[in-house]
């Protein structure tokens, strides 16, 4: 487990002193995949820097796997970051040194002997996918093999927390799913508990169960994913998950299809949870008579279920109508609002 008390971090300058972490507390639980999301300038990069003390805390306490990391001294540091690896936005790997070098570079530091140094590389390279590009150099990968060869250095040491520094930010949408389906099956393998420092939520819906959502180096609001994505409080959150689930302009859109949809009762139904929603629409049409048009929904998978809306225009006697709805309601989880009742 990774305990943070009052965590902060203050930066002098000429000019003025500036708080990138302020007063931040959380608590990880082992062996699970925490987001830590915000936009720049929220402290996001400096709270995870702050964790293996690459940047020193002002103030506050940071324990590890029971071990407390502020008050280390800088030997007991170097053995205590053996058991933290780290995974960089630009993948911060050396360029005169193959895919195999910068992998057992690591393990030279730490004084692992050759045959074992090499035994372990092997070990990495195949389960990172990049066996046959042992000989290469970072100027001939591509931007996701070389985030590879960075997740593998990072696992040389076998440790059991993993940082992740906005590690798929510099890459394509379908590499970075490639990377955060590596980095789940790493975590489940191994169980190792890894920390995801981002700016995307789709990131965060797809490998997290945890979040946090920073904003001028606090935490503003955190809890379950699929918490946050049906009850966003804060603005900065409704605002992350919009980017998944849409913004105004849909909204405006729907207004609009309800103008032209004159006829049949308009209901919105909010999945939160529900891991059947996919035959709820066929479910209805075959148990009642009534029809079914869908006008417009999104639903997400989170890593805790389905999140979503559906706005759908049902057509029958108000009976039959009724019917459906109370079969809703009472044998499923999804939520149900009437927009509109022709009733």
């Amino acid at each position: 487990m990774i305990s943070i008390e009052n965590l902060s971090k203050y930066f002098k300058t000429d000019k003025q002193d500036i708080t990138a972490v302020d007063d931040l507390s959380l608590t990880i639980n082992e062996g699970d995949i925490f987001g830590v999301i915000g936009y720049s300038g929220a402290g996001k990069s400096t709270f995870v820097r702050l964790l293996n003390r690459l940047e020193e805390p002002s103030e506050g306490k940071i324990v590890i796997d029971d071990r407390e990391i502020t008050t280390l001294n800088s030997k007991q540091l170097r053995v205590a970051r053996q058991d933290i690896g780290m995974i960089f936005q630009h993948f911060n790997l050396l360029w005169s040194r193959t895919v195999k070098d910068n992998i057992a570079f690591p393990l030279e530091i730490a004084g692992v002997p050759k045959k074992d140094r090499e035994t372990r590389v092997e070990e990495l390279i195949g389960l990172v996918g990049l066996t046959g590009r042992e000989n290469a150099y970072p100027s001939q990968l591509s931007g996701g093999q070389k985030q590879r060869v960075g997740i593998a250095r990072a696992l040389a040491n076998q440790p059991k927390v993993l940082l992740c520094d906005e590690a798929t930010s510099a890459l394509d949408p379908e590499t970075t799913n490639a990377i955060l389906d590596l980095l789940v099956d790493i975590n489940k393998k191994f169980g190792l508990t890894i920390i995801l420092i981002t700016h995307e939520m789709h990131v965060i819906r797809k490998i997290c169960k945890q979040v946090a959502v920073m904003e001028k180096g606090k935490v503003v609001e955190q809890g379950d994913v699929l918490e946050l994505f049906s009850r966003p409080e804060k603005p900065v959150t409704k605002k992350f998950v919009e980017q998944v689930m849409g913004n105004q302009q849909e909204e405006d859109s729907m207004a609009q299809l309800l103008q032209r949809s004159e006829e049949g009762n308009i209901i919105r139904l909010h999945f939160v949870g529900e891991t059947t929603n996919q035959a709820l629409i066929s479910q209805l049409a075959k148990r009642f008579d009534v029809d079914i048009n869908i006008l417009q929904g999104k639903i997400t998978q989170t890593q805790g279920g389905a999140y979503g809306t559906l706005y759908v225009q049902i057509n029958g006697e108000e009976e039959e109508i009724q019917k459906a709805v109370s079969f809703v309601l009472e044998q499923t989880s999804v939520e149900v609002e009437v927009i509109r009742d022709d009733g």
